[in-house]
């Protein structure tokens, strides 16, 4: 069955492990830590994911990784929640 992820707003989209591996990648973590990482949040028993518990779960893992990668990630989302708040 596909998974499915539930935005902050309440739309869904399908899930894209890639997404998680292309933002851990930039937040500094190597390729198969990323898809490692994004192979666990795949193999979770729900078919609904919100992305808050994503969020979480990925920090979590970087984290325990490399607390630079977890503050890369923290810091590009700040900076991006305050440019769309701006971008009007």
């Amino acid at each position: 069955m596909e998974k499915k992820v539930t935005k902050k707003s309440g739309y869904n989209e399908l899930f894209i492990k890639e997404k998680i591996v292309t933002s851990a990648v930039k937040a500094g973590a190597p390729v198969d830590i990323a898809r490692d990482i994004a192979n666990e949040v795949e193999e979770q028993s729900e078919t609904d994911l919100k992305t808050k518990w994503i969020r979480r779960y990925v920090l979590d893992k970087l984290k325990h990784h490399s607390k630079a990668w977890h503050d890369n990630w923290v810091n590009y989302d700040k900076r991006m929640k305050r440019f769309y708040e701006h971008d009007y």
